[in-house]
């Protein structure tokens, strides 16, 4: 469903945004599954629509995951993703290889979504949905599962920004930490000191809400 709806999405949104759709021949579709970020990167700048499309497949569902974090509204990181997208495509010929595409993406993404909050000075959603952490599914019968998992959506909220943003990266984008202190500012060893420093703290809270 998600990827239906944003390659629709990006398929009105991308019509007018750039000439290269115009140009060159596109590869088979399925080249896209073996081909590296970098190498799709390089044939979509030539106007090969269908490599650009391999790099949605392959990086929506994390970027619109990493948007709903933030954003804690699925509809508004579904807009952030297709927007994300469009904007990745714009600037494709500055995309310069100096980290990797993922992380380039991820970049962006964060941008747009802090964007976002600002603009639209609003609180972030009271009610947050079962998905906006990407953890692993709860039954829908299993009350205890989903207090537990609650309690780790709120866990996670109350630990400072640093450590949060290192954690999610770190655990449910299994992003490398080279690429985890990219994305939050800091050294690799500082990402290592706050992924350390927030996992007991996240133990901390945890077993303090149960004892309760």
């Amino acid at each position: 469903m998600l990827a239906q709806r944003l390659r629709r999405s990006f398929a009105v949104r991308s019509s007018g945004v750039a000439s290269r759709d115009a140009a060159g021949p596109s590869a088979p579709a399925t080249d896209g599954a073996r081909a590296t970020d970098a190498e799709l990167v390089e044939r979509s700048r030539g106007g090969d629509r269908q490599a650009f499309s391999a790099l949605v497949e392959r990086h929506q569902k994390p970027l619109y995951y990493l948007a709903l974090r933030y954003l804690k509204n699925d509809a508004d990181a579904a807009d952030v993703t297709q927007r994300a997208f469009v904007r990745i495509y714009q600037r494709l010929d500055s995309f310069r290889g100096d980290a990797s595409f993922r992380t380039w993406a991820y970049r962006i993404t964060i941008n747009l979504a802090l964007n976002h909050l600002r603009d639209h000075k609003r609180e972030t959603a009271s009610e947050i949905e079962d998905n906006a952490v990407a953890i692993a599914p709860v039954g829908a019968g299993d009350l205890e599962k989903r207090r537990r998992a609650q309690r780790l959506r709120e866990a996670i909220e109350a630990l400072p920004p640093k450590q949060r943003t290192v954690i999610e990266l770190r655990i449910y984008d299994e992003l490398p930490f080279k690429e985890v202190a990219t994305l939050a500012n800091c050294s690799e060893n500082a990402a290592k000191v706050n992924f350390h420093h927030g996992m007991k703290r996240l133990r901390q809270l945890m077993n303090s809400d149960e004892a309760a």
